[in-house]
């Protein structure tokens, strides 16, 4: 810049300020202000514009009729009916336990060895019905004789007889006892075993070595619980509005997620009375055939319950679904070269790779058939 130049400027700024300093005017807050942000409609979000969609192959939903289905998650439990307490009906301490919790175990196996009193006290009872039992027998016999010789009333051998009859009826009731504690008379000890009642899996175990059992001793009269789990139960949560879709002896389909392709089936053996006051469920209980002991007690399952009512699905292929944050999309024709997306829910696969909609799009509506194409273009655009 000259020396001209710069002088001109600066005769130019100081008349500058000099015009703004004569029409000053008193300073105004709202003046400096920021102006309020305005709203501009952006438009439908769901919709994409493409510029040739006339690449994007286009295919009518199908209609396939179906019956309608419902699923519920539920657990895998024991069927109670198929659990059996492990008791020991000698009183007194566990010496030897040969199980643990988990284990399987065969009909007639030695689970357990308690050492009880109670076999001495037996012992002792039945000894003592042995020795009164030969009295009595030696004196009805001697009563007999006597009478036979005119000896004795007729009364007097009724009331041997009589004698030997309660002394005998004693014997075998301590007899008895010594069977129902495990005790072989003719060898007996003061250790009891305990066997298996039947085959399953030790589902509960309150005792181990050196603990007290049986009915007078222990807190819990069951030392061990033994479950058949060759047929379980899958107890259920079923909302108060779905009740009425269910009846016993419904078939069922059981999935667990951890044999993926496998499916088991059952059927409904009871509805429950009671619903759960916060929830608003029942529990429905589902009698379920457990293969090789695939279902693991607690473990997570899916119930499917099918109606007999068929209803008309849509059915679309399977590239026409995008997948996208846990929901499922399709995209339909629309105005000016656009293609609308619609979110959808989506049912069972079906042969020829195509996939079930359950809502969102009905039969005969169009679709992309090749979604991920679309999906390419639009990241390109």
């Amino acid at each position: 810049m000259t020396l001209q130049s710069l002088t001109r400027y600066s005769v130019c700024l100081v008349a500058s300020l000099t015009f703004t300093g004569c029409h000053s005017k008193p300073f105004n807050p709202d003046e400096g202000a920021a102006k309020a942000a305005e709203v501009v409609p952006a438009g439908d979000m769901s919709l994409v514009r493409v510029d040739k969609p006339d690449q994007f192959p286009l295919v009518a939903a199908e209609e396939v009729k179906a019956p309608s289905e419902m699923e519920v998650t539920g657990a895998v439990l024991p069927d109670i009916a198929r659990e059996v307490p492990v008791i020991s009906l000698a009183n007194g301490k566990v010496v030897d336990i040969k199980v643990r919790l988990g284990d399987h175990v065969t009909k007639g196996q030695l689970l357990l060895k308690v050492q009880s009193p109670d076999v001495t006290n037996a012992y002792d009872a039945y000894l003592k019905a042995v020795n009164d039992e030969q009295l009595t027998n030696k004196a009805y016999a001697r009563t007999k004789d006597l009478y036979a010789h005119g000896a004795v009333s007729l009364g007097d051998v009724e009331q041997a007889e009589t004698a030997e009859k309660d002394n005998l009826a004693d014997l075998k009731a301590t007899e008895e006892q010594l069977n129902t504690l495990g005790v072989n008379k003719d060898d007996p000890h003061s250790i009891v075993s305990v066997f298996a009642p039947i085959s399953g899996v030790i589902v509960a175990q309150n005792v181990t070595d050196a603990a007290a059992t049986g009915v007078t001793y222990a807190g819990n009269a069951a030392a061990l619980t033994i479950a058949d789990l060759s047929e379980v139960w899958i107890v259920c949560d079923v909302y108060e509005n779905d009740i009425p879709k269910l009846q016993p002896g419904e078939v069922a389909q059981i999935r667990a997620s951890a044999y993926p392709g496998r499916v088991l089936t059952g059927r409904v053996s009871d509805i429950g009375p009671v619903l759960d006051p916060n929830l608003r469920t029942a529990k429905v209980r589902i009698e379920v055939i457990n293969p090789g002991g695939m279902l693991k007690l607690g473990m997570f399952t899916t119930a499917t319950f099918q109606s007999n009512t068929r209803t008309s699905y849509a059915v679309v292929p399977a590239s026409a679904i995008l997948h996208l944050h846990d929901r499922d999309w399709v995209f339909v024709p629309a105005e000016n070269n656009q293609f609308k997306r619609v979110e959808v829910s989506t049912g069972n696969m079906l042969p020829g790779n195509r996939q079930q909609v359950l809502s969102g799009i009905g039969p005969g509506q169009q679709v992309v058939s090749n979604v991920l194409q679309l999906e390419a273009t639009l990241e390109a655009q």
